[in-house]
C-alpha cells in the first residue's frame, strides 16, 4: 500500500502528514509573511522561527472567510511542506484532504486541478472536517455511547468561522449544520482594536496579538462580577498583565513581563471564596513590592497592560450581539443545529457533544458552554460536551485513522478516472 498524505488544510494551520501516525509531521501557518526589513516572504514554518522579527509584518493567506481564493499561493505552500517539510513524492502517494462545509464547485474543480495536475498525486480523497473528529472520539472510546449511537454533535471553533454540525453513522447531516461567523480570526482582530483604542497601535500585528491572545485571553464564568474586578485599581484588579512589545534588538518576539501574572485570575475559580480574600492580600502585597506604579502603559518601554480585554475577546463567541452583530451565541447555534434533525436523535446529540477547533483552547470555553447550554435543554435530556485532548489535532487524527482503514484504497479517486470523468463526477463519491 503507497504512502498517504494527510493534510487538514485549515484557513489558519495546515496539519500534514503520513495516514497510520498518531500525530503530524508538520503543524504550520497556512500563510506566508514579509518581515518589514527584508524582502523576501517566508513560508509556514519559517514565520515560526524564533529569530524573525514578525513586528509589521505582512501576511498573505490562500484563505479568506473560509474560501480559498489564492489557488497559486496554496499550491506555492503545499509544495513547500510536501518537499521540505515531509520529503513525499506526490507521484507515488494518495491524498487525504480536509475541505470546508459547503464548498463551492469552482473552489473544488481548483483543489482538484493542483491535486491531479500540480502534484500528480495517485488518488485522492475529500472528507469534511466534522465527519473526521466524530470518527477519532469514536475510535477513542468503542464501548461508549458516541460509536454505540454513531452518532454525535461537532462544534468545530475554527480560523474562520464556528459550525455546529450533527453527524451520523460518520456523515455530515448538512441540512442541520449552523454557522457563526466568528473564529479565531475575528477575535484577534477584536482583541487589536481593543488594544489599539486604549493603549498602543497595533493594528498591523497580526502576528503579535495572535500570540498575546493566546497567551493571556481566557473565558469568564462571571462577566458582571469579572468587569466589576476589572475596575479596580492596583492590587486589587486580579486581570491586569503587561505584555512587552519586541524591540527588535535584545528580543525579537513579545513576552509577558511577568508569567505568573496571568494565572493571578484562576483564584476567583478555583478556591472558596473566604481562602481568595485571605491569599490575594499576600499575592497583592508581593506584586505591589515589584511594580510600585500598577501596570500602567509604558510607551517609552514599548509595553502595555490588558485588563478587561482579557475575557471580553472571547465573550464574542457568547455574546455576538453585545458587539452589533446579528447573530446568535455559540450555544443557541448549537440548540438550532440539534433541533434541524429528526427529534429521535435530540438526546443522542445533546449527550454527544463534541469540542474541537483552537479557540476552544481558552480555559473554562466547555464549562462556560454547559452553564449557557443548560437552561436552553429540555430537562428530561443529560448534557455532556466532551473536550478533545487536543483540539488542534482532532480532525488530522481522524484522517490518519480513516487513512489508515483498508477500505481506504476503494473510496479514492483515482488520477485515470479523474482524467476520465472530470472533476464533477468524481467528486460526487464524497457524497458528504
Amino acid at each position: 500500500m503507497s504512502n498517504v498524505v494527510v493534510l487538514d488544510n485549515g484557513g489558519g494551520l495546515v496539519k500534514a502528514g503520513i495516514g497510520g501516525e498518531r500525530d503530524p509531521t508538520a503543524i504550520v501557518p497556512n500563510s506566508m509573511g514579509r518581515p518589514l526589513s527584508s524582502k523576501k516572504w517566508l513560508m509556514a514554518d519559517q514565520l515560526l522561527s524564533p529569530d524573525i522579527d514578525l513586528t509589521s509584518a505582512t501576511a498573505r493567506r490562500p484563505f479568506d472567510r473560509d474560501y480559498l481564493i489564492n489557488p497559486d499561493l496554496q499550491s506555492s505552500l503545499w509544495s513547500h511542506i510536501f518537499s521540505n517539510l515531509l520529503k513525499i513524492t506526490p507521484q507515488q502517494s494518495s491524498l487525504l484532504l480536509t475541505e470546508p462545509l459547503f464548498n463551492l464547485p469552482s473552489i473544488q474543480r481548483s483543489l482538484d486541478e493542483i491535486v491531479f495536475e500540480d502534484f500528480n498525486f495517485k488518488a485522492l480523497y475529500v472528507s469534511d472536517c466534522p465527519s473526521l473528529v466524530h470518527l477519532y472520539e469514536a475510535s477513542r472510546r468503542p464501548y461508549g455511547l458516541l460509536s454505540k449511537a454513531q452518532c454525535s454533535l461537532v462544534v468545530d471553533c475554527g480560523f474562520s468561522f464556528t459550525h455546529a454540525s450533527p453527524v451520523f453513522q460518520n456523515f455530515t447531516l448538512n441540512y442541520a449544520v449552523k454557522r457563526l461567523d466568528l473564529g479565531g480570526k475575528a477575535l484577534t482582530n477584536y482583541l487589536k482594536e481593543l488594544v489599539s483604542y486604549r493603549s498602543v497601535n497595533l493594528m498591523d500585528e497580526t502576528f503579535l496579538m495572535d500570540d498575546v491572545k493566546e497567551k493571556l485571553c481566557f473565558v469568564s464564568l462571571d462577566v458582571p462580577r469579572d468587569l466589576h474586578i476589572a475596575r479596580k485599581p492596583g492590587k486589587d484588579n486580579l486581570f491586569r498583565c503587561t505584555y512587552v512589545l519586541p524591540d527588535g534588538i535584545t528580543h525579537t518576539k513579545g513576552f509577558l513581563k511577568d508569567p505568573e501574572e496571568p494565572k493571578r485570575y484562576l483564584s476567583l475559580y478555583d478556591k472558596a471564596p473566604q481562602q481568595v480574600a485571605g491569599e490575594q492580600n499576600n499575592m497583592d502585597q508581593l506584586e505591589d513590592r515589584k511594580r510600585s506604579n500598577g501596570s500602567k502603559i509604558d510607551l517609552a518601554k514599548n509595553e502595555f497592560g490588558l485588563t478587561n480585554e482579557r475575557f471580553l475577546v472571547p465573550e464574542m463567541m457568547f455574546r455576538p450581539a453585545d458587539l452589533g452583530l446579528n447573530q446568535a451565541g455559540i450555544a443557541e447555534c448549537i440548540l438550532q443545529a440539534i433541533n434541524s434533525c429528526h427529534p429521535h436523535l435530540h438526546p443522542v446529540l445533546y449527550e454527544s457533544i463534541i469540542l474541537t477547533g483552537g479557540t476552544t483552547l481558552f480555559p473554562h470555553f466547555a464549562k462556560r458552554l454547559e452553564m449557557e447550554l443548560r437552561p436552553l435543554v429540555p430537562e428530561k435530556y443529560r448534557l455532556k460536551i466532551t473536550t478533545q485532548e487536543d483540539p488542534i489535532l482532532g480532525v488530522w487524527r481522524g484522517g490518519s485513522l480513516l487513512a489508515s482503514s483498508p477500505d481506504f484504497d476503494a473510496m479514492c479517486v483515482t488520477k485515470a478516472e479523474y482524467e476520465e470523468l472530470g472533476s464533477a463526477r468524481c467528486r460526487k463519491r464524497f457524497f458528504h
